[in-house]
């Protein structure tokens, strides 16, 4: 690999770790439309503890939308593994963490603290990178009471 491939490597990292923290603060901040982003148009989210698989941004965005309508969350990714696959295609790993808090109703709270690993393919769309492929792995779960 020359000095171009490296740098140009190192780059694309870098905007990979850009587009995830975006996912992070916009998901958690509600920022649909602009989360809407960092996802490729035919992305797919797996949900494997909820049996769940969303294909296509749009589907994506309506459905964590309505599951996140009147949720509290604080998402955490760190300790990245990101390995440059193509000239646009990418895959990495994201050690993560989440709060996720639900009105109880009763002045207690419901919800959970989650520890795991994202997994994901990105592809470059449109000349910037996108998420093309995320699953949640969790590890752990402790209940909020």
């Amino acid at each position: 690999m020359n000095v171009e491939e490296a740098v140009r490597r190192l780059l694309d990292v870098e905007e990979i770790k850009q587009l995830k923290a975006r996912y992070f603060r916009l998901v958690d901040t509600k920022q649909w439309a602009e989360w809407a982003k960092v996802f490729a148009a035919d992305a797919v989210l797996e949900l494997p503890e909820g049996d769940l698989v969303i294909c296509g941004r749009d589907d994506i965005v309506a459905n964590v939308r309505g599951f996140m309508a009147d949720v509290r969350s604080v998402h955490h990714g760190h300790m990245s593994e990101i390995d440059i696959t193509g000239p646009d295609t990418a895959a990495g790993v994201w050690a993560m963490s989440d709060y996720v808090e639900w009105p109880a109703g009763d002045g207690r709270r419901n919800g959970l603290h989650g520890y795991g690993h994202y997994v994901e393919e990105y592809v470059r769309e449109d000349g910037e990178w996108r998420i093309a492929r995320t699953r949640l792995d969790r590890l752990r779960v402790d209940p909020l009471s």
